[in-house]
């Protein structure tokens, strides 16, 4: 009887630690996840890890930082150098995009600053190279915030300012007003350049970008659409900002599509910011009587149709998701209250949109 008992207690005790041990390695794999190293997950993991989790920048100071990364040190130390500095918010979605990607981190002296994503910064670090002025230009920045940037690595900021308003001879230029500047068609990405470049060479590498980029293809399927260039830029511009989250690229730009297609004005938050940014603020926090007491061509609350020009460089995505928009009957859309990923909320009707107000801000 007691012999009996031992072998039943010994099966429970068993039994309930292979329990705890698969307990611990979900809890750690998929969702804690907390003291892992890179070795310790695999490639499914940390791309969950990766999707779930925003790479938002660390904060909206743009005062450069001077980061240095020593030979031989580790991914592991550089991300965890990054967070103290306040460079990055999650040193751990750092790492796992570094090694999903194949990048190499490579020693050296760079210029950083809290409005880059760990994404961007990961990506500049990649391409370290002495002797080299290695910019990055995230998405959605406007003509200024470029400059400043340039800037910040030793471009002349005035001298890019200038050549931003003088002719440059593209193609893909040409239909442009005749008193535009070249904002919207300064592509995002990340440069080399050699050390005495000058911002001609910097303006140039970046429109080269933009015709390798934006394809001939491209182009035609705006014209079979019964748009310009000009026109796709600026809309994708209005969609590089509102977009926090590249899948939502193509929904969003459906919205503005049905809003023009309608007579509707796009009532688009980021066309006010635009007319309201200055030097220390490009993106100011608007209030509710800015949308009709801001008199600008650029608030599409009070004027319909587009703005006058882009209102920001967008990205490859904004671009393709205005030539190619997913197919829907939205014409509102709200940033979703109970996400904190930045997503948003959509509807097609204003009773639904009004819903989706009162649920998240009540009456």
């Amino acid at each position: 009887m007691n012999r009996r008992f031992i072998l039943r207690l010994l099966v429970f005790v068993t039994t309930l630690s292979l329990v705890a041990v698969a307990g611990w390695i979900v809890y750690n794999r998929v969702l804690g996840l907390q003291g892992s190293d890179l070795s310790d997950l695999d490639s499914a993991a940390r791309q969950a890890y990766l999707n779930t989790n925003s790479p938002r920048p660390a904060g909206d100071d743009d005062t450069p930082v001077t980061f240095v990364v020593a030979p031989g040190e580790t991914g592991r130390e550089v991300a965890d150098r990054l967070h103290e500095m306040g460079l990055i918010r999650d040193p751990r979605l750092f790492r796992y995009y570094v090694i999903e990607e194949g990048l190499t981190i490579e020693a050296g002296e760079y210029v950083l600053n809290q409005t880059l994503s760990p994404f961007e910064i990961a990506y500049a670090m990649q391409y370290g190279r002495a002797g080299e002025i290695v910019l990055t230009v995230p998405e959605g920045r406007r003509l200024q915030e470029i400059a400043d940037l340039a800037g910040q690595v030793g471009i002349d900021r005035d001298e890019f300012m200038a050549l931003a308003f003088n002719g440059f001879d593209y193609a893909f230029l040409q239909d442009r007003p005749p008193d535009a500047t070249l904002e919207g068609y300064l592509f995002p990405d990340t440069y080399h350049l050699p050390r005495e470049a000058t911002a001609r060479d910097l303006i140039t590498r970046m429109l080269d970008n933009f015709d390798a980029k934006v394809t001939p293809a491209m182009r035609a399927q705006a014209a079979e659409q019964g748009r310009t260039l000009y026109e796709v830029v600026v809309l994708a511009s209005i969609v590089e900002r509102e977009a926090a989250l590249a899948p939502e690229q193509p929904t969003i730009a459906s919205v503005y599509l049905n809003r023009l297609n309608a007579g509707i004005k796009l009532d688009a938050d980021p066309t006010i910011q635009y007319a309201l940014g200055q030097s220390g603020n490009w993106w100011p926090q608007i209030t509710v009587n800015d949308y009709t007491g801001v008199n600008s061509p650029w608030n599409t609350y009070l004027y319909p149709g587009l703005p006058p020009s882009p209102i920001a460089n967008p990205g490859l995505g904004a671009i393709q998701a205005v030539l190619n928009p997913d197919e829907t009957s939205f014409v509102f859309f709200m940033r979703d209250c109970e996400a904190d990923d930045g997503s948003h909320l959509f509807a097609v009707t204003q009773e639904e949109h009004l819903a989706n107000y009162t649920r998240c801000y009540g009456q």
